[in-house]
């Protein structure tokens, strides 16, 4: 599905939109957000949060590589944002206990820049990629 997203409130709907199909399953459910720098993955990041009812400012988590956020929804207990942007290798985000993150089915996992560790990332992850258009518009694309 493409949508084209003007605005923070587009974008919040178009994850509200996204989130509501998401399940838990076996393992932690991961979501990878795509796009160049600008592209809209901290935005989109920051709608999810606001949905699932994290009470902090949900910033890009670039220097300090993951951050948790503690959420009730679903079966989902806890939000994972990640940021891959500065590893320069899988294992740096197996040293920060990736195994274990992915093992948890109640863990939600948001990871930018998931190409830079894609040898790592599950098959069955939720693909969104994000891409700039004219002005302030993106475009999101993802499938159900």
């Amino acid at each position: 599905m493409r949508t084209i997203s003007r605005s923070l409130e587009e974008t919040k709907e178009v994850a509200k939109g996204f989130f509501e199909t998401l399940k838990s399953g076996e393992k932690a459910t991961v979501v990878a957000l795509s796009g160049e720098l600008g592209s809209g993955k901290t935005a989109f990041s920051q709608a999810v949060g606001s949905i699932l009812g994290v009470k902090e400012n949900i910033s890009s988590p670039t220097f300090v590589i993951q951050k948790i956020y503690p959420i009730d929804f679903k079966e989902f207990k806890n939000l994972i944002h990640i940021d891959a942007y500065r590893l320069d290798k899988e294992t740096e985000l197996l040293h920060l206990g990736w195994e274990e993150i992915i093992s948890e089915p109640e863990n939600l996992i948001l990871i930018e820049w998931p190409e830079r560790v894609e040898g790592i990332i599950p098959n069955d992850a939720k693909k969104i990629s994000f891409e700039h258009l004219v002005g302030e518009a993106r475009a999101i694309n993802y499938e159900n």
